[in-house]
């Protein structure tokens, strides 16, 4: 019986440290995957969408990368690997495209945690 109660006792820490490890690891991965998103859109009816062609153009000219520009509803939208990125983007397409665009970063809607702090933060609490 002796001899059970030690190997218990270390295979208990055993699991106990795999499943600490494992949900820091998972936390880190998801905090690592910071995909950001511009938003272009025109600031009144009567100007179109920018051409995607010319974004690109812009944004290669200027040694920016990016993962994708997509059309959506009247938007242009331009997906980076990071927030330094898109920032970096924003001055370029600020100097470069004529007035008349909208330029804001867009919200991720796929469950980032920025996403979740940023609903935390904005709800209001009230006690009593």
């Amino acid at each position: 019986m002796e001899l059970q109660r030690p190997f218990l006792r270390r295979l208990l820490m055993g699991f106990i440290t795999m499943a600490i490890f494992s949900v820091m690891f998972i936390a880190w991965a998801t905090l690592q995957n910071r995909e950001s998103t511009l938003a272009i859109r025109p600031a009144t009816q009567n100007v179109s969408v920018p051409d995607g062609f010319s974004v690109w153009h812009h944004l290669d000219a200027n040694g920016i990368q990016f993962k994708s520009i997509t059309p959506k509803n009247d938007t242009l939208l331009i997906t980076f690997e990071s927030s330094d990125q898109s920032a970096a983007a924003k001055a370029v397409l600020d100097r470069t495209l004529p007035r008349g665009y909208i330029i804001a970063a867009q919200d991720d809607e796929n469950g980032q945690p920025s996403a979740w702090l940023a609903l935390l933060r904005t709800t209001t609490h009230r006690f009593g």
